[in-house]
């Protein structure tokens, strides 16, 4: 019984640290300057991948690689799946406002990148020099983007949104932050660890833990916090949230984790896992080049995509 109680424990957690999230994110984005995209695929995604570094490395030391390469590539195509899917389904992402062009298009490099490394057998050290080059490259990019911003004087289109305070003090937007950044990884821990108590009890192997229930569990603080931004209709944050986090997941997870230990890569992820993460990612080409919303309709493909993919795992 206590496993199920402190799983939901951890469920309620999450959506409070992602509402906190969002609400510090967007007011620090105000206050310095910074687009709210721009902060997204920083603050917002580390904090939410937190979760996914924690698992990795966890599962390093304790001898199963497989945990932790499946976590990353399944959380992966969770996001663009579920974390985009389930919101859409009850509120609609209106992502024909949003410019992520240059973030995805970035995305997608990081994902190409990782496929080409995964097929030399397994992470090593030099993998990771490699993967976490390439987010140092990402991350001076979108700061010459916030100088940009800021030295054009453009003005912010964030001063119009639900619960956006342009004057809120420093020390309650860093509390928001401090809440989020904590809460996340710990209702995440919270869930997934008892997640898994409960799936080992009826037989459930730790590969398929590591591909579904583990990347489903460290998949919900992108999920709450993209819930919220559709409730508050922040589609930026939602877009820039899942683009940011699946490049951290890549490079950052991945990367820094080969220091800890190698991961050997399963013949199964290069012939099916790895090709249906790059396929998901593609998906988002209608709405991110040709300026469409991602409706309840989409909501419902994009979930029941997820859903045969569950199917075909299990």
């Amino acid at each position: 019984m206590m496993p199920w109680l402190y799983s939901a424990l951890g469920l309620i957690i999450l959506l409070l640290a992602g509402d906190a999230l969002v609400r510090g994110a967007v007011n620090l984005s105000l206050r310095v300057g910074i687009p709210a995209l721009i902060v997204s695929l920083t603050i917002v995604a580390f904090g939410t991948s937190a979760p996914e570094l924690l698992i990795a490395i966890s599962a390093i030391h304790d001898n199963a690689p497989g945990i932790a390469l499946g976590n990353v590539v399944g959380s992966n195509t969770a996001n663009v799946l579920l974390v985009l899917g389930l919101p859409a389904i009850f509120a609609g992402l209106h992502t024909s406002e949003c410019d992520t062009r240059k973030n995805y298009l970035l995305m997608i490099g990081a994902s190409v990148l990782f496929i080409a490394l995964a097929f030399m057998g397994e992470f090593a050290m030099f993998s990771g020099v490699i993967l976490l080059a390439t987010l140092a490259g990402i991350l001076f990019l979108a700061a010459r983007d916030a100088h940009l911003h800021r030295k054009n004087g453009e003005p912010d289109e964030l001063e119009e949104l639900e619960d956006a305070d342009p004057n809120m003090p420093a020390w309650r937007i860093g509390v928001y932050l401090l809440l989020g950044l904590v809460g996340l990884p710990l209702g995440a821990d919270l869930l997934v660890d008892n997640a898994t108590v409960i799936a080992r009890t009826y037989g459930i192997s730790e590969t398929v833990i590591g591909l579904t229930l583990v990347a489903i569990g460290t998949s919900l603080p992108e999920l709450a916090t993209t819930v919220m931004a559709a409730v508050r209709r922040q589609a930026d944050v939602a877009l820039g949230n899942v683009i940011g986090s699946n490049m951290f997941n890549l490079l950052a997870i991945i990367g820094i984790t080969t220091f800890v230990g190698k991961i050997p890569v399963d013949p199964e992820f290069l012939r099916f896992d790895l090709w249906v993460m790059l396929a998901s990612s593609m998906i988002l080409v209608p709405f991110v080049f040709m300026k469409r919303d991602i409706t309840r309709r989409w909501g419902f493909v994009l979930s029941g995509l997820y859903v045969l993919y569950m199917t075909a795992l299990l």
